[in-house]
């Protein structure tokens, strides 16, 4: 479980950005779009930017249901600043609620995989990529490397 923490907070120290727009989010998020129709996959994509809205997207197999997990799981990561799989497995590693631990409901704060923080280097967080849809350690995984083709390519 160690092993695990330590990967996914190498994974955060490992995907920044050098800055992040509109256009960053627009690319990413059709990007993650054009996979989700590939594979067919039942996701809802949310990219934002502080408190704004920058990329939503539903493909066919969602529900309003999905626009809450966002919520929830972006809500995590905006308090925390780490990803919503971390916060679950690190709450798993304790054995505690995310209510026992921190005092917060779980219909509110979400620590399930699918939320990972936009990091700006030298600046920090500004933001969050989220996807809801798929089992939680698959959601992580999609954002993950979403977000490391798209570094890739930057480079």
């Amino acid at each position: 479980m160690e092993d695990l923490l330590k990967n996914l907070l190498d994974q955060e120290q490992e995907l920044q950005f050098t800055s992040f727009n509109e256009t960053t989010a627009w690319q990413i998020g059709t990007q993650m779009v054009e996979h989700a129709m590939r594979e067919n996959l039942p996701i809802t994509i949310d990219i934002t930017r502080g408190q704004h809205q920058l990329f939503h997207a539903s493909m066919p197999g969602t529900a309003a249901d999905n626009d809450e997990w966002v919520k929830r799981k972006v809500r995590l990561v905006n308090r925390f600043g780490h990803s919503s799989f971390y916060m679950g497995q690190l709450l798993k590693h304790k054995g505690k609620t995310i209510e026992q631990s921190y005092l917060i409901s779980e219909s509110e704060f979400a620590a399930h995989g699918g939320c990972f923080p936009i990091i700006v280097k030298g600046t920090g967080m500004v933001g969050t990529i989220t996807v809801s849809g798929l089992p939680q350690e698959e959601d992580h995984k999609l954002v993950v490397e979403s977000i490391r083709a798209f570094l890739a390519k930057e480079k």
